[in-house]
């Protein structure tokens, strides 16, 4: 696993619906901030990528990571893609607003262990 990671869903609005600091490594106040710094930072230009194709739905899933395991991150994503569509699929869930159920954030954080 990686020693440190930090995952977010970012919602079409640019708004932070899901974050989750991941990792082996101690968490740190300045740390956390840090990473959310980054990861703003990568939006824009993950949002000016969005605007060329059709093929996005404008919610991104974003992560910072220190691993060079393509096919673990590939794995992370599409696992955790398939667990946002069924968050989706949850009639008392509203798109758009802050994930805030246990189970999804207790999956993100195996799906980390196990891939990342």
């Amino acid at each position: 696993m990686a020693n440190t990671a930090c995952f977010m869903i970012v919602s079409k609005n640019d708004i932070p619906i899901y974050e989750a600091e991941v990792g082996a490594a101690p968490r740190k106040e300045d740390a956390a901030h840090q990473h959310q710094f980054i990861l703003h930072a990568a939006l824009d230009i993950v949002q000016d990528l969005a605007w060329t194709t059709s093929a996005i739905l404008h919610t991104r899933l974003m992560l910072l990571h220190d691993s060079r395991n393509d096919d673990g991150i590939k794995s992370f994503f599409q696992e955790v893609h398939e667990l946002y569509i069924k968050t989706l699929l949850n009639p008392l869930y509203l798109p758009g607003s802050r994930i805030t159920s246990s189970h999804f954030d207790t999956k993100v954080r195996a799906l980390a262990r196990k891939y990342l």
